[in-house]
């Protein structure tokens, strides 16, 4: 029989359910104006994700609009997603139906600590947006939330590369850290910081003030 790939390849696309999946309005408008920079945040996520692998139940604080929500629900067993925005949440809840092992919760941790205890919680482009007066409540309450022997994962923006952000970014970026800032703010409440650096997508060690992304991942917290 003559080989023909058109036919194959046809025959393989039939046998693919016809579903599609709808993103929110902050992932809809980065794909839209800046398809680069869709990917550099999936890559933040999928860092979260390898990290966290098959922690029971893990938090991200800061979900906004759910987009890295299945890439580490496919690793871990149980995730939370909270966020400040609740309308915003229940779009999520609407179009992130299909992931079986996420729900969605407004919570603010600048006010309170969670009740119950997780063993892994990541934020991703989040602290940021905390001003410096709110900062001291806000990690000290996820902090709080974290079992005897939880993992801390923070993902921010270099203060060093503060002079190339948009005018919007420079906008909503009201406490941005250097490496050594981001490392003193982690070793007062954890046993265990490791730092990274990330340019675009490229986790690496490199000179802190060449990276343009910083990672904090925090090991077992100190008593109170």
């Amino acid at each position: 029989m003559k080989e023909d790939s058109k036919k194959l390849s046809l025959e393989l696309a039939a046998e693919r359910p016809n579903c599609s999946v709808t993103l929110g309005k902050f992932t809809s408008y980065d794909y839209m104006t800046d398809p680069k920079h869709f990917v550099f945040v999936g890559a933040r996520y999928k860092f979260c994700a390898q990290m966290l692998a098959g922690m029971n139940r893990v938090l991200e604080v800061g979900c906004g609009d759910g987009f890295g929500s299945a890439i580490v629900a496919d690793t871990v067993e149980n995730l939370l997603c909270v966020d400040i925005n609740e309308p915003l949440l229940e779009e999520n809840r609407k179009r992130n139906d299909f992931l079986e092992n996420v729900s969605y919760e407004c919570f603010d941790f600048r006010i309170e600590a969670r009740q119950d205890r997780f063993d892994g919680i990541f934020l991703v482009d989040v602290l940021e947006h905390i001003y410096p007066s709110e900062e001291e409540p806000f990690l000290s309450h996820i902090v709080e939330s974290l079992s005897p022997h939880g993992t801390l994962i923070i993902g921010t923006p270099n203060a060093a590369a503060d002079r190339y952000a948009s005018t919007y970014s420079q906008r909503a970026h009201v406490n941005t850290k250097t490496f050594k800032a981001l490392k003193v703010l982690c070793d007062e409440r954890f046993h265990h910081v490791f730092l990274f650096g990330m340019n675009d997508e490229v986790l690496h060690t490199g000179y802190p003030a060449m990276c343009h992304y910083l990672w904090a991942l925090c090991v077992e917290p100190k008593s109170p």
